[in-house]
């Protein structure tokens, strides 16, 4: 019963499976082998068009640095006030950004509106030198609140960005879980509504560590791609053993295992959300995909961790003897059916003692 991220699992079989048989032999190193260019070719094909693929280890290094390459240090990237890189990553955008500054915005379900993305462009940047200018709109999809942007919502805050010389970054880091939530394709959710660069996930959703920093349309791109390379050399974050990326992902994309992990992923959280719905409990917010967010009462919460059940509170800095407690609860590729009924059958209990 361990909700507490789809950072705390292990990796997918198969993906291991990648590991070991890429580890046999020698090959041209920092990914020149020839499975990370196929690789490339492959995201080309699932995303119906010619990418430029990156491959990184950790989240933080691939939003970090696409965005150091789309914002100039003097720009602001404009986000969610509770998007990742603002809550999440140590100022790590900052930093590869030379001191780029993060604009943030509000909006229910972490999701930014096209009128506030507008208004907050146009009050940047007007007093000319003395200010950061509009640089970047980066999104999250899904969520941190669990929420879904779909293609047109997508579209319509790209429309936004790009009459005003932003491009958009999407944080792609629960990209599987969003493409098979909304039933759009991979490309209708990113480059065709406007996406300049998507960092595609692999970490949370079964790889061991392994990201994707994709560049859509490579000729328009082609200053932002030679920054990016150099950048991720000069960040650290050129593997040298690319290989053991590249079979990662390699085996992460193959006949759609992908999408048949976010799958189970979202399917989980439709199940939790339901069993704790139907025990009473409030589900706070959407559940769109793999993350869930309910009000426990504190007898509830304490029958749970007492049964040894494992997750966050939502916000972290609720008091100890906070009644009733707001959880976050996140589902895995390999959270178990049995886990959840255990779950629920011990808040139905709690529950039936108030």
């Amino acid at each position: 019963m361990h909700f507490t991220s789809d950072n705390a699992v292990g990796a997918a079989p198969e993906i291991l499976d990648a590991i070991v048989a890429a580890n046999d032999g020698s090959l041209p190193s920092y990914g020149g082998d020839a499975e990370t260019a196929a690789v490339e070719a492959e995201i080309s094909r699932l995303f119906e068009t010619e990418c430029r693929v990156f491959l990184v280890s950790t989240g933080t290094a691939a939003n970090a640095l696409a965005l150091a390459s789309l914002c100039p240090p003097w720009g602001a990237v404009f986000c969610h006030r509770h998007a990742h890189i603002e809550v999440d990553e140590c100022g790590a955008p900052e930093f590869y950004g030379g001191g780029l500054k993060l604009s943030l915005l509000d909006g229910p379900d972490a999701k930014i509106a096209p009128d506030a993305l507008r208004a907050a462009i146009s009050d940047t940047g007007a007093g000319g030198v003395h200010q950061v200018q509009p640089g970047a709109l980066s999104l999250t999809n899904v969520t941190e609140a669990g929420a879904l942007y779909r293609p047109d919502e997508v579209a319509a805050l790209a429309a936004v960005a790009r009459e005003a010389g932003c491009p958009v970054h999407l944080d792609g880091t629960r990209f599987a879980n969003a493409v098979v939530a909304s039933g759009a394709s991979p490309a209708d959710l990113s480059w065709r509504a406007g996406v300049d660069v998507l960092c595609l996930g692999a970490t949370k959703n079964g790889a061991l560590a392994a990201e994707a920093v994709i560049f859509f349309d490579p000729a328009r791109q082609a200053e932002r791609i030679a920054q990016f390379e150099f950048r991720r050399k000069r960040g650290g974050h050129l593997i040298s053993k690319g290989r053991l990326l590249s079979a990662q992902m390699a085996a992460y994309l193959k006949d759609g295992l992908w999408l048949d992990l976010a799958r189970h992923s979202n399917e989980m959280a439709a199940r939790l959300a339901e069993g704790l719905r139907g025990a009473g409990i409030e589900v706070d917010g959407p559940v769109a995909a793999n993350l869930i967010f309910a009000v426990l009462p504190r007898p509830v919460h304490d029958a749970l961790h007492a049964a040894g059940a494992r997750y966050y509170p939502e916000p972290p800095c609720q008091p100890e003897d906070a009644d009733p407690v707001r959880v976050r609860l996140v589902t895995s590729f390999s959270t178990c059916p049995r886990s959840i009924d255990r779950f629920i059958e011990i808040v139905a209990k709690a529950g039936s003692l108030r």
